[in-house]
């Protein structure tokens, strides 16, 4: 009978070993689940609206704006350098003239 007893008492410690291991298998799946959940990505909806892109076609426009802009800008930078230069050319003969119209006096 106490070998009976003994063949008891030894089922009875690894049904209880083989339930700390079943139990701890669980406990990692539920943990793995939760894991998995937790590094999924969360799309994130936004409420404003957000302004359209600019296109290809559109950011060439601006660049040729710009170049024809800057290329004005420079004509009329020249422009306005030639136009002090004869500026100074007309005022220098006008100022020989009235010398030599006083000189005649």
């Amino acid at each position: 009978m106490s070998d009976a007893l003994e063949k008891a008492e030894a089922a009875a410690r690894d049904a209880a070993v083989d339930t700390a291991a079943v139990q701890i298998a669980l406990a990692a799946v539920e943990l793995a689940k939760a894991a998995q959940q937790q590094a999924a990505p969360q799309h994130h909806h936004c409420e404003h609206q957000h302004k359209e892109r600019r296109s290809t076609g559109e950011w060439l426009g601006i660049g040729c704006a710009v170049c024809v802009g800057g290329v004005g800008i420079a004509f009329a930078s020249l422009a306005l350098a030639i136009l002090g230069g004869v500026a100074m050319i007309i005022a220098l003969i006008l100022r020989d003239m009235w010398r030599d119209a006083k000189k005649g006096d």
